[in-house]
C-alpha cells in the first residue's frame, strides 16, 4: 500500500478521504485567491495605463498647432 507524504500507516479511510478533501479545498481556494489578485492587479494596470493615455492625449492637443488655411 502506497500513502501519501504525511500519511501514517492504519489511518481509517473516511479520515484519508477526509484529509484528501480538505486539501483539494485548500488548493481551490488558493488558486481562487491568485487568480482574484491577478485580475485586479491587471485591472489597476489597465486604469493606470488608460489614464496615462488620456493625460498624454491631452497633452498632444494642448500642443497641437492650430491649421492655417
Amino acid at each position: 500500500m502506497v500513502f501519501a507524504p504525511g500519511e501514517k500507516p492504519g489511518r481509517e479511510p473516511e479520515e484519508v478521504k477526509l484529509q484528501m478533501a480538505s486539501r483539494q479545498i485548500v488548493q481551490t481556494a488558493i488558486l481562487q485567491a491568485v487568480q482574484q489578485v491577478s485580475r485586479e492587479s491587471r485591472r489597476a494596470d489597465d486604469r493606470a495605463s488608460d489614464s496615462r493615455g488620456r493625460r498624454q492625449l491631452g497633452v498632444r492637443e494642448l500642443t497641437k498647432k492650430p491649421d492655417k488655411k
